[in-house]
């Protein structure tokens, strides 16, 4: 491939061979002796105290302005910007002063990487520098970094278009630094959740990503083939199933952050990889893990955020428990206005015409149901709210309720429109459990390349006998969109899903 370049990438070519006829190497690979960063100088110099007198820091040139026999520059690192003093008689060695007028001052741009060693001080204008004594070049940067340009008000230049900065992250994250936070935040809350799993007593654990069987939930996956085997395999779309034959073989309690992969469509809230992270603990029902990971989405908005409450969009979320709890066919009555307790799938299918739910032909009377709640409830809860009591034909996995057999003992945590956490009292009775994979399966047959496979293996563990067990399963990606006020899964992954680009 030819590739072509700009004017300014020419001369930054350039520069790199008139670098090498000097005799410094563009990318050297030596141990450069970092001893501090940018924040920490702000945060903690004192002249009175006389620290940071020994600076040693690495980062991107951010800008430059040369005076002379003197300039001033901006360096960025990890945790931030500081001013840079460089003084051509100080870093020059050399009688004709070819470090700074020649490498400096012409050959040195905006992008590259530096180590600077030298001292912490306030200039004559008050404005907190380091006094570079030694500096050494440690990569050239070839392309032009989009830097924010502002004239009479305007900004120009930003590196703002979605595409680009999802294409790009690495751009992203050195132009608009602010970035980082929301991944520094999403680390704190999967960190903040490791910590209060294993406290309860729950074990961290790794399941398979290829699978024989994509069992756990009800999604389209994604097939690959194993040539040595000669079988088709498929990416995960949950780990639920080999969690509980952890349960089985006597864990009471283990997790997982998980990769998962489902074969489908793309918008601001789905990526087809994204992270889940599940949890099963035996003895447990659907009510404990309600009051378990209500408390634990507390401790992560104030972790995160300093308070419980989070701006997300136009609205103030309160994560303070308790939440509401609303039966599914309750809300259905109330914000659709219909009752469709005991309902058969032709009556659905009337109610779904008469409300103008767009359904499939394909749908079962557990689809139908979710059609009408997905259009007429869910942009209707905006607090944390636990949708409970799903009916049976809904949840495949999940035990049936103690006091009404039509219904399962499940709830959704619903935030903003959107669910964010699924869980079950867990279906352990294996002659239920091949029942429900069964009518999965005329499903399929219908159809609905969503529904479950059978999965013999999963039932034989269940025969083995499993205790009661309740599960929960919650998306690591719309949790730190949440946690973070964003709009878009994408915001939160540092390399989400797009078309390939075209490189011309």
């Amino acid at each position: 491939m030819i590739q072509e370049f700009s004017e300014q990438e020419i001369i930054r070519r350039e520069s790199l061979a008139k670098l090498r006829e000097l005799g410094i190497e563009p990318y050297p690979a030596a141990l450069y002796p970092v001893n501090t960063n940018a924040k920490q100088i702000a945060d903690e110099f004192s002249p009175e105290k006389g620290n940071f007198q020994d600076v040693c820091l690495a980062g991107r040139i951010m800008s430059r302005r040369i005076m002379g026999a003197a300039s001033f520059g901006e360096l960025q690192d990890e945790s931030g910007r500081i001013q840079i003093y460089v003084k051509r008689d100080e870093i020059c060695p050399d009688e004709d002063k070819t470090m700074y007028n020649t490498v400096w001052k012409k050959l040195l741009d905006i992008g590259d990487i530096i180590g600077i060693k030298g001292f912490a001080f306030y200039t004559q204008t008050g404005q907190l520098s380091v006094h570079v004594k030694e500096l050494t070049l440690l990569s050239k940067s070839l392309r032009v970094l989009p830097i924010v340009k502002e004239l009479d008000g305007q900004v120009f230049d930003a590196f703002t278009d979605p595409e680009l900065r999802y294409r790009q992250r690495y751009v992203d994250l050195i132009v608009n630094p602010q970035v980082k936070d929301v991944f520094v935040k999403r680390a704190q809350i999967i960190a903040t959740m490791r910590e209060y799993f294993n406290q309860a007593g729950c074990l961290e654990v790794e399941t398979p990503i290829l699978q024989n069987i994509p069992g756990g939930a009800t999604a389209r996956p994604f097939i690959t083939h194993h040539n040595a085997l000669d079988i088709p395999l498929y990416l995960r779309i949950a780990n639920e199933l080999y969690l509980k034959r952890l349960i089985v073989g006597g864990f009471n309690g283990v997790y997982e952050f998980a990769k998962d992969f489902r074969n489908e469509g793309m918008d601001k809230t789905h990526n087809p990889e994204f992270t889940c992270m599940e949890i099963y603990v035996a003895y447990k029902d659907y009510i404990w893990m309600m009051e378990f990971i209500e408390k634990l989405l507390g401790i992560i908005a104030v972790k995160v955020n300093g308070s419980s409450k989070v701006k997300i969009g136009e609205h103030e979320v309160d994560f303070a428990g308790p939440f509401r709890r609303l039966p599914m066919l309750e809300a259905i009555k109330e914000y659709a206005g219909v009752d469709i307790k005991g309902m058969d799938e032709d009556q659905l299918r009337e109610v779904c015409k008469q409300l103008h739910v767009e359904v499939e032909p394909s749908y079962g009377k557990g689809k139908l149901i979710d059609a009408i709640f997905g259009e007429y409830c869910e942009d209707k809860l905006i607090q944390p709210t636990f949708i409970t009591d799903y009916p049976v034909e809904m949840s495949p996995l999940t035990k049936r309720h103690r006091e009404d057999s039509s219904l399962t003992e499940r709830f959704e945590l619903f935030v903003c429109g959107k669910e964010l956490a699924n869980a079950y009292s867990e279906l352990n009775d294996p002659i239920d459990q091949l029942e429900r994979f069964e009518e999965q399966a005329a499903l399929k047959s219908k159809g609905d390349d969503e529904a479950m496979y059978i999965d013999m293996d999963f039932v034989r563990a269940l025969e083995y006998g499993m205790p009661p067990t309740s599960g929960l399963g919650m998306g690591i990606d719309r949790l730190t969109m949440f946690m973070t006020g964003q709009t878009t899964i994408q915001d939160v992954l540092f390399f989400p899903q797009m078309r390939p680009e075209k490189m011309d």
